[in-house]
């Protein structure tokens, strides 16, 4: 979690502040173990921190493009005001400028990606449905009396069937993400030995996100949009790998072939 705009030194919370409700229990947020000596406090979620677990967790977020700070423990919804992780991360004012220009950067970059001009007409449409590439204009629609859709990945009117989440049928219609995933290097493990074929990049098996790993560490990744933790080799989730294999050994499926397409998160609508 280096970076020049995150301080190094470690952050402690200090016992005799009544406004931190101190816990006897484990950093919940330490995923790498690096075993902060800071007190444990609780966040409204009532998973335990530290400031320096807290810090990274939410750093990691930002750097993957989240707008929100959710609680990274599987199975909690619960989203963190941007007050609360200043006060429980005891973010500095250098982090606190990195934060906030980082988030504002974020949202600019959110508007752009949920909003295109239509090819016929060149009215702003949003997108609303990850699940599929074809996007109706109902500007065009309304003009024409009948459907307009377009690909909202090569900018034309819409050909083939749907819904579809990789490319149309237009001609040189392709999906960045697929390249990437077909393109990119192989990994070579630090610590997990006869790890090999395994591509430096994954798309996340919950939510699609692509994810690379650092080569170090165990071959687990949390993933910071679904908080889904898998396994990088075998690409199943981390529990289910478990069950055969530990951490630091390759799995008995062995490494899962380069993925051809890219899961969609089907989210609750109530989280």
């Amino acid at each position: 979690m280096g970076g020049n705009k995150i301080s190094n030194m470690e952050k402690v919370y200090n016992l005799t502040d009544t406004t931190f409700k101190f816990v006897d229990r484990v950093d919940e947020l330490d995923f790498l173990c690096e075993e902060f000596a800071s007190p444990r406090a609780e966040m409204s979620c009532g998973h335990a921190v530290t400031p320096m677990s807290l810090t990274n967790w939410c750093r990691l977020l930002l750097e993957k493009g989240e707008s929100r700070f959710v609680c990274g423990m599987s199975g909690c919804d619960k989203e963190w005001s941007y007050e609360e992780v200043c006060k429980m991360a005891l973010l500095t004012p250098e982090e606190k400028e990195y934060f906030e220009k980082t988030m504002e950067s974020i949202a600019e970059r959110e508007r752009r990606k949920n909003t295109k001009s239509c090819p016929e007409c060149k009215v702003p449409v949003t997108r609303k449905d990850e699940s599929n590439l074809s996007v109706r204009c109902q500007n065009c629609t309304n003009k024409k009396g009948q459907a307009y859709e377009f690909c909202w990945q090569c900018l034309k009117e819409w050909k083939g069937p749907q819904p579809r989440t990789d490319c149309c049928d237009n001609d040189g219609c392709f999906s960045e993400a697929l390249t990437t995933l077909r393109n990119c290097p192989d990994i070579v493990f630090e610590s997990v030995p006869n790890a090999s074929g395994c591509p430096c990049i994954r798309a996340c098996p919950t939510c699609g996100s692509l994810l690379q790993h650092s080569s170090k560490n165990c071959k687990n990744v949390v993933c910071p949009r679904c908080k889904v933790q898998f396994c990088f080799l075998c690409v199943k989730v981390t529990a289910e790998c478990r069950k055969l294999s530990h951490s630091y050994i390759t799995c008995v499926s062995g490494v899962a072939p380069r993925q051809t397409s890219i899961p969609v998160w089907h989210q609750n609508p109530t989280s």
